[in-house]
C-alpha cells in the first residue's frame, strides 16, 4: 500500500543526512566540514482512521496524515469527502 495521504496528498520526500566534523566558529574553531552524505526518506505521519459518516450512515476508513486530521476537524468530514469525490477518488 502506498504511503500517500488521501486528503492532503502528502507522500515520502527525499533528503540527506550529513556527517559533520570539526568545531564551530562560534566556539573558536575553524568551522564545520561535511565529511559524508547518505540518502534518506522523510515519511509522512500516516494513520488509518475510521470516521462515522452520518450522511451515508456508515463508517469511512481513510489513510490520513496528522495534518489531514486537523483539516477534517476544522472543515468537517462531509466537506472533505465531497472534495475528494469531486477529484475522482473513491471513498
Amino acid at each position: 500500500m502506498s504511503k500517500v495521504c488521501q486528503v492532503t496528498g502528502r507522500k515520502p520526500r527525499k533528503g540527506r543526512t550529513y556527517s559533520i566534523r570539526g568545531i564551530a566558529k562560534k566556539k573558536k574553531g575553524i568551522g564545520l566540514n561535511i565529511t559524508g552524505q547518505s540518502k534518506r526518506r522523510f515519511l509522512p505521519n500516516l494513520m488509518q482512521k475510521r470516521f462515522w459518516y452520518t450522511e451515508e450512515n456508515r463508517f469511512v476508513r481513510l489513510k490520513l496524515s496528522a495534518a489531514a486530521m486537523r483539516t477534517i476537524d476544522k472543515r468537517g468530514l462531509h466537506t472533505v469527502i465531497q472534495e475528494m469525490r469531486r477529484e475522482g477518488q473513491k471513498v
